[in-house]
């Protein structure tokens, strides 16, 4: 049981639900969030720090602080596409920052345990090969999957062997809350305002031809806590794939989507939302979470996609 939790990027996408699934599972652990926002969790009830990653006697002082016996590493620069136009602010962040927590947590809590999430986009060239497993070479081809591959080997490195580290691999995840420059929600956030009646009834896209492992973000949460549940009964160094094993293509899901949307539009592709580099196919194999945790998905695509597509609409209709 994890008496003392620290997560970063607490206030993230996914933070909000991976804080939400380890009150649910440890309820009496002492539970604390480093954020860019304090405020985004105050219906929680759970303590959010303002820390920025990039400060290391800042990042020091919370884990000293927080004296945690488990550490789960969110914080990121998570969107490829603002890493195709910020790749300095993407290696900052998720290189630089994640070295600061690293020292800290080998010179505060040598004994902890931390889970990095890292990303799916680390095998690069090698979804060639799909599906992948563990043992596939990363092989990025993008500077946010570029920092990534440095800061998993940064924390092997880093970290004491006293410390047992879970570097989890999660394909592609969405969900309600999501921003928009992300693909499922910027398909869902045009679809109402098209139904609102404050856009033309043109979607665009980009490349539609492309089919990807998509997954719940409340599955993903879900399969962080599994992993640190498990902790004791893996390898100090461990990684591991979080996917479904089933490859989606964008074009299918586009269409799930327009067959829930309350009024016609036509699809247009635009230029500005194609990458330079977009391999077909990309999935991964489900096999060894399943074998260490039992995990397994549990939300239908289209309840997913239903739900995006709701929290886009409760958005628009806010504003």
């Amino acid at each position: 049981m994890a008496e003392r939790i620290l997560v970063t990027g607490a206030t993230g996408f996914v933070g909000a639900y991976v804080m939400k699934a380890l009150r649910a599972k440890w309820p009496g652990a002492s539970l604390v969030g480093l954020g860019g926002e304090t405020g985004a969790l105050a219906l929680l009830g759970e303590t959010v720090r303002h820390v920025d990653l990039l400060d290391a006697s800042a990042v020091d002082e919370a884990v000293a602080r927080a004296a945690p016996d488990l550490v789960i590493h969110l914080a990121a620069q998570a969107s490829v596409a603002r890493g195709l136009g910020s790749a300095t602010l993407t290696w900052s962040v998720n290189l630089a920052g994640s070295l600061n927590l690293a020292l800290a947590v080998a010179a505060r809590t040598p004994r902890a345990v931390v889970l990095f999430a890292s990303t799916s986009e680390v095998y690069g060239a090698s979804f060639l090969d799909s599906p992948v497993d563990e043992s596939a070479p990363p092989l990025p081809i993008n500077a946010y999957a570029k920092s990534k591959v440095a800061a998993e080997r940064m924390f092997r490195d880093v970290l004491p062997k006293s410390c047992r580290l879970i570097v989890a691999r999660p394909f592609n995840h969405t969900g309600p809350g999501q921003r928009r420059d992300f693909v499922l929600p910027a398909f869902a956030s045009q679809i109402a305002l098209i139904e609102a009646g404050t856009q033309e009834p043109r979607l665009k896209v980009g490349n539609l031809e492309v089919a990807r492992d998509f997954l719940d973000v409340r599955d993903v949460a879900d399969a962080y806590v599994r992993l640190c549940e498990a902790a004791p009964r893996l390898p100090s160094r461990f990684t591991v794939n979080i996917a479904s094993g089933q490859p989606r293509g964008l074009r299918d899901l586009l269409q799930m989507l327009r067959d829930m949307a309350t009024t016609s539009f036509t699809i247009e592709t635009d230029p500005e939302r194609m990458r330079p580099v977009d391999l077909p196919l990309a999935y991964g194999r489900p096999d060894l979470i399943a074998a260490v945790t039992g995990w397994t998905p549990r939300y239908a695509m289209a309840d997913t996609l239903r739900d995006v597509l709701e929290a886009a609409r409760l958005a628009v209709a806010a504003t």
